[in-house]
């Protein structure tokens, strides 16, 4: 508890008297973006940072807890793609006047869900391509654009995304994605804070080894 308030995933302004940050889960209306809890990003609203998603493409964009996403990040989703595999690119069959029935799902680009895990720290004008799937704990650096996978723990930057370096060793990345913190009660996590802000590395795995024991 913190100034006589318990955290509340669904309050959308977390920070009292400040309109540029929101929790994004409670401001959703689009039954196709599926957001945890507690996830935020730095501005007034969310839904217009999800482009190209048209209803009849049935794509979903789904993001995990704890999320950070800074502002200008775009997720863009399949309809944004157009047909590769014939003579023209030109989507006749979305504009007025032109005698083209849609294409087959089969001929086009179609990429699947969007997925984000959890605590993943998406920096300030990223683009996140159609049908990519980042792990839990990813850092995204700022103006990079994902157009393939991102593993658990792991830091890209640049365009196209590059892996810069994975955040920690094989053994403390196994231990989080074991111990999936974003998934304790409220009053666990409080009780965590100390472990999850902690720098000395070796002190967290011991610590989480022997949390709940």
């Amino acid at each position: 508890m913190k100034n006589g308030k318990n955290p509340n995933p669904n309050t959308i302004h977390p920070i009292a008297g400040y309109d540029k940050e929101i929790y994004v889960k409670p401001s959703i209306k689009n039954p196709n973006i599926i957001v945890g809890d507690f996830t935020y990003i730095a501005d007034s609203e969310f839904e217009s940072h999800v482009t190209h998603h048209y209803e009849w493409n049935g794509d979903k964009l789904i993001i995990g807890k704890f999320c950070q996403i800074a502002a200008g990040v775009e997720f863009v989703m399949n309809g944004a793609n157009h047909q590769m595999n014939a003579v023209s690119t030109f989507p006749f069959y979305t504009l007025e006047g032109w005698d083209m029935n849609p294409p087959a799902p089969s001929d086009l680009p179609l990429k699947g869900d969007t997925l984000i895990g959890n605590d993943v720290w998406i920096g300030q004008n990223a683009v996140i391509l159609p049908g990519v799937h980042i792990g839990d704990g990813a850092i995204i650096g700022a103006n990079t654009v994902v157009g393939c996978n991102v593993e658990p723990y792991t830091i890209v930057v640049g365009n196209p995304a590059k892996i810069l370096r994975k955040r920690f060793d094989d053994e403390l990345i196994d231990m989080l994605l074991d111990f999936k913190w974003w998934d304790k009660s409220i009053d666990e996590i409080q009780k965590l804070i100390p472990i999850l802000t902690c720098s000395d590395l070796e002190k967290v795995k011991a610590q989480l080894s022997t949390w709940n024991k």
